[in-house]
Order: C-alpha cells, then structure tokens, then sequence
C-alpha cells in the first residue's frame, strides 16, 4: 500500500514537474530569440523591405518603375475593361440584391 501512494505521488511528482519545465522551457526560448541578434540575411531581407516601404510611400505606388510598367499597366486595364464591360476598376463594385418573394401562391 505504501509503495503504491509512492508511485502515485512520484506521478503526480513527475507531471507537475513536466508541465513546469514545458512553461519554463518555452518562455526562455521567446526571450533568447528576441534577445539575439538577427541573422545576417534576414536582417539584410528586412532592411531591404523597410527600404522599398519608404520608397514607395514617396512615389506614391511601386518603386522604382519607369515609364513603361505605367504603360503596360494602362494596356492591362483597357483590356480588362473590354473583356468585363468597362467600369471604374479602382472602386469595389455595388452589389444590389432584391429581396425573394416567399408568397404562397394560389393552386
């Protein structure tokens, strides 16, 4: 009777700790990775974004495009206009839906 409250315990022992070294665990691997430097290719990755981010928030659309991407891009639209019946393409469209009409009719 003894040994088996012994073995008892010792699992109850056992998982409290488990579960106390899981928490433990997993805090310090969240406070290593923020404390560490970057790598240096994603650090390279992210300066690289953040620098078309201004560039593009300077020129107002995409960075570092000369004249011709806005003449495809004109090209593309037209075409587009043609295949779908014209429109603004630039605004969400309007949906409009009537209600159903759920009268019983007459047999």
């Amino acid at each position: 009777m003894i040994l088996q409250q012994l073995f008892r315990f010792s699992s109850v022992f056992r998982s409290a700790i488990s579960m106390h070294l899981r928490r433990n665990i997993g805090f310090s691997a969240i406070v290593f990775n923020k404390a560490k430097e970057l790598d240096p290719v994603q650090k390279l990755f992210i300066d690289k974004i953040r620098e078309y981010n201004v560039k593009s928030q300077k020129s107002g659309g995409p960075a570092d495009v000369g004249p011709e991407y806005q003449k495809d891009m004109t090209e593309e639209i037209s075409k587009i206009q043609r295949l779908y019946g014209g429109g603004d393409l630039t605004k969400f469209p309007d949906f409009k839906f009537e209600e159903p009409n759920f009268e019983e009719s007459q047999k």
